[in-house]
């Protein structure tokens, strides 16, 4: 039940006028908890991710990563991300202003 899953901690590293830059960590089973992206982003993955994403209309992905893969996405992205691995897994998001 998601209520009751860890949640994952991040860190703020860099948040000025252009960008701003959140290392994430998870430990296995941790979520980010529902939320809405209001900016453009891209992910760099710190160590291999077993990335869950739940999605609006109880629709679930998953994707696994190596270490050091990155993706974007548009503003407006609604998700919750856990991490399904065994493992604790870490990314950082620059989300661009």
């Amino acid at each position: 039940m998601a209520g009751q899953r860890e949640k994952a901690s991040h860190a703020v590293l860099v948040d000025d006028e252009r960008v701003r830059v959140t290392r994430w960590d998870f430990a296995p089973g941790a979520e980010t908890g529902w939320h809405r992206h209001g900016m453009d982003y891209v992910i760099t993955t710190l160590t291999p991710c077993s990335f869950l994403l739940e999605l609006p209309g109880d629709e679930t992905v998953r994707n696994d990563l190596e270490a050091g893969v990155c993706y974007r996405r548009s503003e407006g992205v609604e998700h919750n991300v856990i991490n399904a691995g065994d493992r604790p897994m870490a990314f950082v998001e620059v989300e661009l202003k």
